[in-house]
């Protein structure tokens, strides 16, 4: 199988899922051969699936796959407004913030579920630069939230 719209629905994630923006933004700006997706949080059919502190409300195990959610609706959001999938040549930077506890230090694990997603989906082109960051609040009061830089064919 190496149609990405294929590969993500098979993992469980229909692509016309696409979030509904949750503020005064574009989910996607195109530049060039960039392509800069905004942030999502875990959000399936309108509704949020994983809220919390990280690992106080969410374990690690539940809080990668809020990760690997969020991903995938970076990418419905791309399809949506960029084109399609098929159009991604690699992934650049993928960025990840953690709703942590004060003193959870592992935000690097919790964003391999969306790294995982991502190599899944591309293969080895899915994996690029990456930031994890633990922060006190997310939107919604989200575990998770993730935004990509893409670059994609013009």
């Amino acid at each position: 199988m190496t149609n990405p719209i294929k590969r993500l629905e098979s993992l469980g994630y229909p692509i016309d899922d696409v979030p509904s923006p949750g503020g005064l933004y574009t989910p996607v700006t195109l530049i060039g051969s960039i392509a800069y997706v905004s942030g999502a949080v875990p959000v399936t059919q309108g509704h949020l699936k994983y809220a919390g502190k990280v690992p106080s409300d969410i374990d690690l195990p539940t809080a990668q796959k809020a990760a690997a959610l969020c991903v995938a609706n970076n990418l419905r959001m791309f399809h949506q407004e960029g084109g399609s999938l098929e159009r991604i040549l690699r992934v650049l930077r993928l960025t990840g913030y953690v709703n942590s506890d004060p003193h959870f230090t592992d935000q690097h694990l919790v964003i391999n579920g969306a790294s995982q997603l991502l190599k899944d989906v591309f293969g080895d082109l899915g994996i690029g630069a990456r930031s994890a960051v633990g922060v006190a609040q997310l939107p919604l009061g989200s575990a998770v939230e993730t935004e990509l830089i893409l670059e994609i064919r013009s």
